[in-house]
């Protein structure tokens, strides 16, 4: 007969490896986990029970929650003041959060300052090294010093352009195992909201690329959620693929995201106009996620079939749900796993895979990572 209990080894490796007997350990100790029972030699004993709440334990720890807020959820009590104090605890765990995010961007944007000068400042930067080594600020004088040497290095940039690619190649993470075009779209997704980080958020399908240029050089159909994404299309290099343009919420007034889910939920026409939808066309949602569920509802049910979705709505909790249920669609998808920029970076995509398209018509680099 096979032994039933786990010991604490087997425990660690039935949820994945990535919690260590130490943790189990304080895990008990802070009352996450019950008490165990023991052998005739005093060592734990655990059941399949307890491997699922400790798999529990560790999923919502991943997603950012403390384990003081754990221990609540798990009580799994509906009482109503428990719930409200809970909710009290995870706002304030959430200003912390971007509290620290805060100081995080404030780090990133004084190395930015550093690391993302050009050839032509080199040599004044490495004396700007050299003098902040020596720097000290215990009193106001030091602080000013700090100053004018950031106004010293910044006086150099006046004197030529910004070498954006020669900056991109020393911010940009490690993209070894991209294609030359993907490198290319994630560049401009980076140079347009100026935002190094978003590389880590955006989330591109195997076969995306390749649904994207097979779809354009069959001219295919362009829609856009509302007409403020359509506008920042570029409408020259698609006319010349002989894609048309077309817009869901036809109503020039709907201009952000609030505008565009009211549209979502009071309007019927825009129901219509995705059904009239022609197969294998490009979708890109820029600003309302409730859009976005439909489609990939529409998507589920055989109604549509786009060759490429970029989801990237605005929102706090349709978007996030919306862009997952595109990742699990198995459409070919292009998407940011953030709650913001939206629209606009939805058009940069489509402009970027328009450029790389006409600029390399011959170039299948992006077959190399399917």
């Amino acid at each position: 007969m096979i032994n039933q209990y786990l010991t604490i080894k087997e425990l660690t490796e039935n949820v994945g490896g990535k919690v260590t007997p130490r943790m189990v350990r304080h895990y008990h100790t802070l009352g996450l986990l019950p008490p165990a029972q023991r052998s005739s030699g005093n060592y734990r004993l655990y059941t399949q029970q307890d491997a699922q709440r400790l798999r529990r334990i560790v999923a919502l720890k991943e997603q950012g929650f403390q384990l003081s807020h754990i221990q609540q959820l798990l009580k799994n009590d509906s009482d109503t003041e428990v719930n409200s104090t809970l909710m009290t605890q995870l706002q304030q765990q959430y200003q912390a959060v971007i509290e620290q995010i805060s100081r995080l961007r404030q780090t990133a944007a004084a190395l930015e300052g550093v690391l993302g000068r050009d050839q032509h400042c080199q040599t004044l930067q490495a004396n700007v090294l050299a003098q902040l080594r020596l720097l000290e600020v215990e009193t106001q004088g030091g602080l000013q010093e700090l100053e004018q040497l950031w106004q010293n290095l910044d006086t150099a940039i006046s004197s030529h352009p910004e070498a954006f690619e020669e900056s991109l190649q020393h911010l940009l993470p490690e993209l070894g195992d991209r294609s030359e075009i993907e490198i290319d779209l994630l560049s401009q997704l980076v140079l347009a909201c100026g935002d190094v980080s978003i590389v880590n958020f955006v989330r591109i399908s195997k076969n995306a690329i390749a649904a994207a240029r097979h779809g354009m050089l069959a001219q295919c159909q362009i829609v856009g959620d509302i007409p403020a994404v359509t506008a920042m299309l570029d409408q020259t290099r698609l006319a010349h693929l002989g894609c048309q343009i077309t817009t869901l919420i036809d109503n020039p007034h709907v201009t952000d995201v609030v505008e565009a889910e009211q549209a979502f939920w009071q309007q019927s026409t825009w129901s219509k106009n995705l059904e009239k939808i022609e197969p294998q066309s490009i979708l890109m949602i820029g600003y309302a996620p409730s859009i976005l569920m439909w489609v990939c509802e529409a998507i589920s049910l055989h109604q549509i079939q786009p060759a490429l979705v970029v989801g990237m709505p605005i929102g706090f909790s349709h978007a996030p749900a919306a862009k997952r249920q595109l990742i699990r669609s198995g459409i070919p998808y292009i998407t940011i796993e953030k709650t913001n920029y939206g629209g606009f970076l939805a058009a940069v995509v489509i402009n970027a895979l328009a450029k790389s398209l006409i600029d390399k018509p011959d170039c299948h680099c992006y077959l190399q990572s399917l």
